[in-house]
């Protein structure tokens, strides 16, 4: 009896160690998914979801891949920054001075019975030419104009120009200071000296002058 339970044990003994190989084994390897990291040895994995082969040869990690075709593969020029303001000219400026008392045979007629002449610089360089006009009629410290008869009624003036815009046939100029002027018929002078300086450097047909901002007929009245 002692011989068959021996026999049994041992049957039992053998069955488990086979059971415990069986659950102790190396693992058996485990297939690779599409959700993978490619190696740097490796191509790209399938879009069908099936691995590349590893034989199957891979540009290198360094080398680019190139964008799809809905994506640009560089910022458009059309977006790159483009510099503001206008090309660079040489020319002389246009500048307006009173011919006092001549009823507009001269040029336009102003209040008072005078008349607006345009007068030009010398050849200057400029982007902007209203900026460089304007300065160039507030630079003017003296009130007879050569020899020409015309006269400068701002010489007194301490006005300095902030800057312009352009809107449509309407220049708008911003100017900071204090008006200096001789009398009653100085008010129409000033204001046509400023605003056809700036409509002749703009070609605008209009113009806006504000003074510390300020409307110029709301500065002026106070004269």
């Amino acid at each position: 009896m002692t011989r068959p339970r021996f026999s049994a044990l041992c049957i039992l003994g053998l069955s488990s160690l086979m059971v415990l190989t069986a659950c102790f084994g190396p693992p058996s390897p485990s297939p690779t998914t599409s959700s993978a990291s490619p190696s740097a040895t490796t191509g790209p994995t399938s879009t069908a979801g099936t691995t590349a082969s590893a034989t199957t040869s891979a540009p290198a990690a360094s080398t680019p891949v190139a964008p799809p075709s809905s994506a640009p593969a560089s910022t458009p020029a059309t977006q790159e920054p483009v510099p503001s303001g206008l090309p660079e000219q040489t020319g002389p400026l246009t500048v307006y001075y009173v011919a006092v008392g001549d009823n507009g045979v001269s040029g336009p007629r102003i209040g008072c019975g005078d008349s607006l002449v345009a007068t030009t610089t010398a050849p200057v360089t400029y982007t902007d030419q209203v900026g460089p006009s304007i300065n160039a009629l507030l630079a003017n410290k003296s009130r007879d104009v050569g020899l020409s008869g015309l006269i400068n009624v701002l010489y007194q003036s301490n006005l300095s120009y902030l800057g312009g815009e352009l809107n449509g046939s309407t220049i708008t100029i911003w100017l900071s200071g204090q008006f200096m002027l001789g009398g009653v018929c100085d008010v129409p002078r000033a204001k046509a000296q400023l605003e056809y300086t700036a409509m002749a450097a703009s070609g605008a047909t209009s113009a806006q002058v504000f003074v510390n901002n300020r409307p110029i007929d709301e500065v002026l009245s106070l004269k």
